[in-house]
C-alpha cells in the first residue's frame, strides 16, 4: 500500500514523527512525504490538502494521513475533491471503522488535540483496516459516490462544463 502523509505548519512535527514511527511498523509499504516542514506558518492546510488529494486521484497513492492543528480544516478541504472520503478520527474504532464501513481513504488528525501516540495508533487502525464490501456498505457508499457525480456534473454546468 502507498499512504502519502502531508501536513501544513502545524501539523508538520506530528508528521514527521509519525513517518519515522510508520516506516518502523510498515516497512514495506511506499511511504510518501509530500510537504510541511514546519518552517513556513503560511503553510496552509488547504495546499496541502489539495496535493495530498491529487495523489490519491492519480493513483500515487492509495491512502494519505493529513495534519492540520484541528484535522478538522484538513478533513474540509481534502473532502472537496473527487475520489478522496477524508475524516478526522481521534480514536482507533473511528479510523478502522472509516475504512471498514465507509471505505475512507484519507486519515485527519489534529496535531493540537491528539498526541502522538494516540495518532500513530489511529494510523496503525487506519492502515491494518480493510473495506469490508458487506452489501450494506457497499449500497451506502454507491449512495456517497452518488452524491460526488451528482455534485460534479452541477459543477460542470455551473462552469459551462470546465473543469
Amino acid at each position: 500500500m502507498r499512504v502519502a502523509f502531508a501536513a501544513d505548519h502545524a501539523g508538520a512535527a506530528l508528521k514527521a514523527e509519525l513517518l519515522v514511527r510508520v516506516t518502523a511498523r510498515f516497512p514495506g509499504d511506499g511511504l510518501v512525504d509530500l510537504g510541511g516542514d514546519g518552517s513556513d506558518p503560511d503553510d496552509d492546510y488547504p495546499d496541502f490538502a489539495r496535493r495530498l488529494g491529487r495523489a490519491i486521484r492519480n493513483g500515487e497513492a492509495d491512502r494519505g494521513v493529513l495534519i492540520c492543528g484541528s484535522g478538522v480544516g484538513a478533513s474540509v478541504a481534502a473532502s472537496k475533491m473527487r475520489g478522496v472520503r477524508a475524516a478526522v478520527c481521534h480514536d482507533t474504532y473511528s479510523a478502522r471503522q472509516g475504512v471498514e464501513h465507509d471505505d475512507m481513504n484519507v486519515l485527519c488528525l489534529g496535531s493540537r488535540v491528539v498526541g502522538p501516540e494516540s495518532a500513530f495508533e489511529c494510523v496503525q487502525a487506519f492502515l491494518d483496516a480493510s473495506f469490508s464490501g458487506e452489501p450494506r456498505h457497499r449500497r451506502r457508499l454507491a449512495k456517497v459516490l452518488s452524491i460526488e457525480a451528482e455534485e460534479a456534473r452541477a459543477g460542470d454546468q455551473r462552469s459551462g462544463g470546465e473543469r
